[in-house]
């Protein structure tokens, strides 16, 4: 499994705690098992190979910052979405800026160039080419204001 695979993922289970009571920490256990792939394969080619150590690592880091960090994450999507009203902007498109810019704040090992492009590349699979223009936009914003990249 390649990272941005792992990142997809990622995004998966951040979308999912949209949805679901169960404290972080319960739904990554719960998904990130062979069953939970194996149960998901056929719907969705990215969970034919369950993650090794270091990319549920890497999961696990990404869904539970997005998950501790989730309202400081949404005031910065507000901040630079212009002329979009906050609850207008899907909850995909949502979960894949969350997880871009939890990168890009607390993961400097990851280039902000990096997180942006896997961000738009993966909302290219989810979204409409608007609204894959318009979380460019925002990330892009986010980095040159609040990053000293």
């Amino acid at each position: 499994m390649v990272r941005n695979t792992a990142r997809e993922i990622a995004i998966h289970l951040s979308y999912e705690l949209s949805f679901t009571d169960q404290p972080v920490d319960q739904l990554l256990d719960s998904r990130l098992t062979a069953d939970a792939f194996a149960a998901l394969a056929g719907e969705d080619s990215i969970y034919a190979e369950v993650p090794n150590a270091k990319q549920a690592d890497y999961i696990r880091r990404l869904v539970k910052g997005v998950a501790e960090h989730g309202a400081e994450l949404d005031g910065y999507i507000a901040k630079y979405s212009k002329g979009w009203n906050f609850a207008r902007i899907p909850l995909v498109a949502s979960a894949i800026m969350r997880v871009a810019m939890y990168e890009i704040l607390y993961m400097p090992d990851i280039p902000n160039g990096v997180s942006i492009n896997e961000a738009v590349e993966i909302a290219k699979k989810y979204e409409t080419p608007e609204t894959v223009k318009f979380m460019n936009g925002i990330l892009g914003s986010f980095v040159r204001q609040e990053t000293a990249e």
